[in-house]
């Protein structure tokens, strides 16, 4: 059976400066549906360049990245899009919410732009349950200023996972949080793997990445699992 997701040999490398700069030098990862996954390492280490490239946002240099046993190493934009829409969901540590609508009408706006045209019925009710799944359909009606920073970014979380999506990627998601809402969101973030949904999340908090299922350190462009102790 596939990985979900499979990364062998990922070569990325920054140019446009003096120097070109190996971020990703042969980056391996097998990440299966339902896994957890935490990615560490120091600043500047390409924590967020491997992101982008999970998430289809950018290509790399060489190397073959497998979802579900496809290839999509360097399928054109258009293609990478429909791909992010159907299959991903993103979590920033800024929660790009937009002020003038409400918590429903936020995580509302991923089905319109991701899932075409749904039945209004349909769409509300699965918006109410992304949002009861991180534990605020009380705050549906609620506008981004009304509203914490932890909730915030659990309104952002149920966006990402209105979709059903089968790979949920997290950038620092807890940046912004204090210690006890950032636990409440690694939470909701990682319930998503009981559905199935395979988790990447990217972090400093040390605490944080110890409840995932693995850790692996992101240095001089690889990626090394930590083991337990």
């Amino acid at each position: 059976m596939s990985a979900l997701i499979e990364l062998s040999g990922i070569v990325k490398t920054l140019k446009g400066q003096d120097q070109p700069r190996t971020i990703l030098g042969g980056v391996d990862l097998r990440v299966e549906p339902g896994e957890s996954v935490a990615i560490v390492g120091r600043s500047g280490s390409g924590k967020s360049t491997l992101l982008s490239v999970l998430g289809i946002f950018d290509r790399p240099d060489s190397g073959t990245y497998l979802l579900s046993g496809r290839d999509i190493s360097r399928v054109p934009e258009r293609r990478a899009a429909r791909l992010r829409s159907a299959e991903f969901g993103f979590v920033f540590q800024r929660f790009f919410l937009l002020k003038h609508l409400t918590a429903a009408q936020n995580v509302a706006m991923a089905l319109v732009n991701g899932q075409g045209w749904l039945p209004r019925r349909e769409r509300r009710a699965r918006v109410l349950a992304a949002l009861d799944r991180v534990g605020i359909a009380h705050l549906a009606k609620n506008r981004p200023t009304k509203l914490s920073g932890g909730e915030q970014q659990r309104v952002a979380i149920a966006r990402a996972l209105v979709r059903e999506p089968r790979v949920l990627l997290a950038d620092e998601p807890t940046g912004a949080l204090d210690a006890e809402t950032g636990t409440l969101v690694i939470e909701a973030l990682h319930d998503a793997t009981n559905r199935g949904c395979g988790l990447v999340l990217v972090t400093h908090d040390r605490d944080h990445a110890a409840r995932m299922g693995r850790i692996l350190d992101l240095a001089d462009g690889v990626l090394t699992e930590r083991v337990p102790v």
